[in-house]
């Protein structure tokens, strides 16, 4: 079911969407926190450790993708907006060459170049060979990574938020059933945990492309859509392929700091990635309210009514607000305990790592929350670059934390890349967004 939202009370439509988009975040999410929290309860440390840390370097490959099909579909959403639904089928056929070709080389290109990139994170000798068996099942399975992002950033695209959720909680329940089929009954190790997951995100790939086809005439493709049109394409790669570098650039910084970060050992490597887990299940709001202002600013800029895009953007900011100080609180109170969903309370080690990042990042949750706003604000009008330039400022400024502090001082100091990040990502964005609305109030004022 499409969702116009050009008109009508715009926080209301920006909630309505929001929560499911939010609950599916947690669901996708769910995938690598399902795998981890399996392998720390029944294989131990280690395993938690060599899956834990392929969360970031998961980020990079998967963020790419996710980033060209959120890019692909803001010309979905503009089109939709502005009801040309010829143009908007036609971007969909070559946004599926397009999702295509770039999977097929990703997939290749990362199995070949898997221990290499492994070494140069500084993996662990013992945890290597877990490690590369498990992101080469992921690699392998990129394909219902792609084809599930595309399809749910179209139906997203048309306002339908609650469709992809529902698919995600079916496949979620199904990856928990396998990891624990693969793994305690089966006795497999942490390659369980990879084919469950690839397993349940190609169910979830089908089941949205069976309701489309279903459900949604405007979405049904005929043979001219598919005419090939390279300006087409071009408009696409000019959107989509900053946007994809956007999430592989911040990934670049997260892989960097998961570098630092390994050579403290399993105990930090597994505190570490437990506590950013829980914080990326909490703070995923941010994550939801930036796809839905994507979405909101998208088709009210195809309907030309920049009025309701800046009162959509000003009330958002607002809810982001709130939520981080909530964000805080949890996090102070209640940081310790969530740790205990990834390992046993005897290993006090771990927590105290994770408590270590809790209290050295929790104070930067509204910048973080900021970035996602201002972001997709400017990605949903069709302008991928400074977006990019964000994500450039922030693998910068980790970059740089981790190379005076790494090995030179203690854990706490490379977690400060994150805050540093965060902070750094906003200084180009939020001039640039609130230049670009200046701009349209002086189009609009002499027009």
């Amino acid at each position: 079911m499409t969702n116009d939202m050009t008109t009508g009370n715009p926080l209301k439509l920006i909630i309505s969407f929001m929560i499911p988009v939010c609950l599916g975040n947690i669901f996708q999410q769910f995938y690598n926190i399902a795998d981890s929290i399996i392998a720390g309860q029944f294989l131990g440390v280690d395993a938690l450790a060599a899956i834990g840390s392929t969360g970031s370097l998961i980020f990079f490959v998967t963020g790419w993708l996710n980033g060209l099909s959120s890019g692909f579909a803001v010309y979905v959403s503009q089109f939709f907006g502005a009801k040309d639904l010829k143009q908007m089928r036609h971007y969909i056929a070559m946004s599926i060459y397009l999702c295509v070709f770039f999977t097929v080389i990703m997939t290749v290109g990362f199995l070949i170049a898997n221990e290499p990139i492994l070494r140069l994170m500084n993996a662990p000798e013992e945890l290597l060979g877990d490690i590369k068996l498990y992101m080469a099942i992921i690699y392998a399975g990129l394909f219902a990574t792609c084809a599930y992002n595309a399809l749910a950033a179209v139906l997203r695209a048309l306002g339908d938020s609650k469709s992809p959720l529902y698919f995600l909680i079916i496949s979620a329940v199904i990856n928990v059933v396998l990891d624990i089929v693969f793994i305690v009954v089966f006795g497999m190790g942490v390659e369980g945990c990879g084919y469950a997951t690839v397993i349940a995100q190609a169910i979830s790939a089908l089941l949205c492309l069976v309701y489309i086809a279903k459900k949604f005439d405007v979405l049904r493709l005929h043979r001219e859509d598919f005419r090939f049109s390279m300006q087409s394409i071009k408009k696409l790669l000019a959107l989509g392929v900053p946007m994809g570098l956007q999430f592989s650039i911040t990934a670049i910084g997260t892989i960097i700091v998961q570098g630092a970060i390994n050579v403290y050992g399993a105990v930090y490597m597994a505190g570490f990635s437990a506590a950013g887990k829980i914080q990326n299940i909490i703070s995923t709001v941010f994550i939801a309210f930036g796809a839905t202002i994507a979405t909101y600013v998208g088709q009210n800029r195809g309907a030309g009514k920049m009025d309701r895009v800046r009162k959509g953007v000003y009330m958002t900011q607002g809810m982001i607000l709130i939520w981080s100080f909530v964000l805080m609180a949890v996090i102070h109170f209640f940081g310790q305990y969530l740790m205990l969903i990834f390992v046993d309370g005897s290993e006090t080690e771990v927590l105290q790592a994770a408590q270590i990042y809790f209290d050295t990042v929790g104070w930067a949750y509204p910048f973080l929350g900021s970035i996602f706003l201002y972001r997709n604000a400017l990605q949903g009008m069709g302008y991928g670059l400074v977006p990019m330039l964000g994500g450039v400022f922030e693998l910068a400024a980790r970059a740089g934390i981790v190379l005076f502090v790494a090995g030179k001082t203690s854990f706490a100091g490379v977690c400060m890349s994150d805050p540093a990040a965060w902070l750094a990502a906003l200084i180009p964005l939020v001039p640039y967004y609130f230049w670009i609305m200046k701009k349209h109030k002086k189009a609009e004022a002499a027009a």
